[in-house]
């Protein structure tokens, strides 16, 4: 009987993951609560609405008309002090407007209530500031999409916001969007497998869009849901568990990031081969290496091999060579996060791999474009150069 209970539950645990892994069965979006005023203010106005109809029915219901009972409501309800436009006489009738009267103004003074509450409570500010918000946001064009601003998308923000990179983050989490604000990032309360909310944040017009939730399901759905919008955004994603990778792929996903796997890696390479990753480290940061050697004019930089350019598939030396040796290329990373320091001539190098460069300041903008053998852009300190 045990052995029946604990199958029973894995088959509805597996049915309810292959619900949310399936594209045709989105979960609902999450609907965001009103606030205490805002609900306030409509609770008001919906029984100012209900008392108003319920006293023109009964108005009508004692002989008057339709017109006559509406002007009644009103006159009544805001004390404009006209006379009654018809006699008022039965008890009924009289009941009627007594209630219409009371239940009436204490609609009005509940909804003016709100609204007071509002005002003090800066509602209306904040109300003001997100309609700014959304302009800033239309106003946005090639920009970055970031789903998810917890710990992995708040390190990603930060980066952006240092390379003056425009982008704007999309989360449901209160605390952590009032974090964004005070950072001065342009943010979005809503659920980033909504379209409407994708529609809100430009998916049309961006760039790039990087789903960095923690879920891999909801991960796996913003994918679908950008992918279907925007065919030609570029969509990287966070991925949990190895196994999902395929599946991120699969629903429109250019690439996925594995931090589990990656942090790993990275571990394995410092204590294997320890200077070489510090190295790297130290070259590939905006620190005080480049502030010295850009007092000679020199800077380390990274180019990224892009698919379909003329790096790939060949080695470092005959690259060196055709630039007449005008730079030096001190280190490599792989697309699998593995690193190489001062690689030796013989290296191949593969789409996706990162070439750490020393040259000279003016020269690594034209550098990336001298070897973009395809007449398209190349991908250089996250901006595209034309070739």
């Amino acid at each position: 009987m045990g052995f029946s209970h604990q199958a029973c539950a894995q088959r509805e645990t597996a049915n309810v993951v292959s619900q949310h892994l399936d594209p045709d069965h989105p979960p609902p979006p999450r609907k965001q609560p009103l606030t205490g005023p805002i609900r306030k203010m409509a609770t008001g106005a919906a029984l100012f609405v209900a008392i108003c109809v319920v006293a023109v029915v009964g108005y009508v219901a004692h002989g008057w008309r339709l017109d006559d009972a509406i002007y009644m409501v009103i006159i009544t309800i805001f004390g404009v002090g006209y006379g009654e436009v018809q006699p008022v006489e039965s008890i009924a009738l009289r009941a009627l407007t007594i209630m219409v009267i009371i239940a009436g103004y204490g609609a009005v003074i509940y909804t003016v209530g709100g609204f007071m509450q509002m005002v003090v409570d800066g509602e209306l500010q904040k109300a003001l500031g997100a309609r700014r918000m959304c302009m800033d946001i239309d106003r946005l064009d090639n920009h970055a999409i970031i789903c998810g601003v917890g710990r992995m998308g708040s390190i990603l923000a930060r980066e952006l916001a240092a390379q003056g990179k425009s982008f704007v983050v999309i989360d449901t989490d209160e605390r952590r969007l009032n974090s964004a604000q005070e950072l001065g990032y342009l943010f979005i309360n809503g659920d980033a497998t909504d379209e409407h909310v994708l529609e809100q944040a430009g998916i049309k017009r961006a760039a790039v869009l990087a789903s960095v939730l923690s879920d891999d399901a909801t991960n796996v759905f913003v994918s679908v849901t950008a992918r279907g919008m925007n065919a030609d955004i570029m969509i990287i994603a966070r991925g949990e568990n190895p196994k999902t990778e395929k599946k991120l792929i699969g629903c429109g996903a250019d690439k996925v990031v594995l931090p589990t796997a990656i942090g790993a890696k990275k571990l394995a390479q410092m204590i294997i081969r320890p200077s070489a990753e510090n190295m790297l480290e130290q070259v590939t940061t905006q620190g005080d290496m480049n502030d010295e050697l850009g007092r000679i004019g020199l800077q380390f930089d990274e180019l990224i091999v892009a698919d379909g350019s003329s790096l790939v598939d060949k080695s470092i030396g005959s690259i060196e060579l055709r630039s007449n040796h005008g730079f030096l290329i001190v280190g490599l990373r792989r697309k699998d996060g593995s690193t190489m320091l001062n690689p030796t001539a013989e290296t191949i190098l593969n789409p996706g791999d990162v070439v750490i460069v020393l040259g000279h300041s003016n020269d690594i903008p034209q550098l990336a474009e001298r070897f973009c053998a395809t007449r398209g852009k190349v991908t250089y300190r996250g901006v595209a150069v034309d070739s």
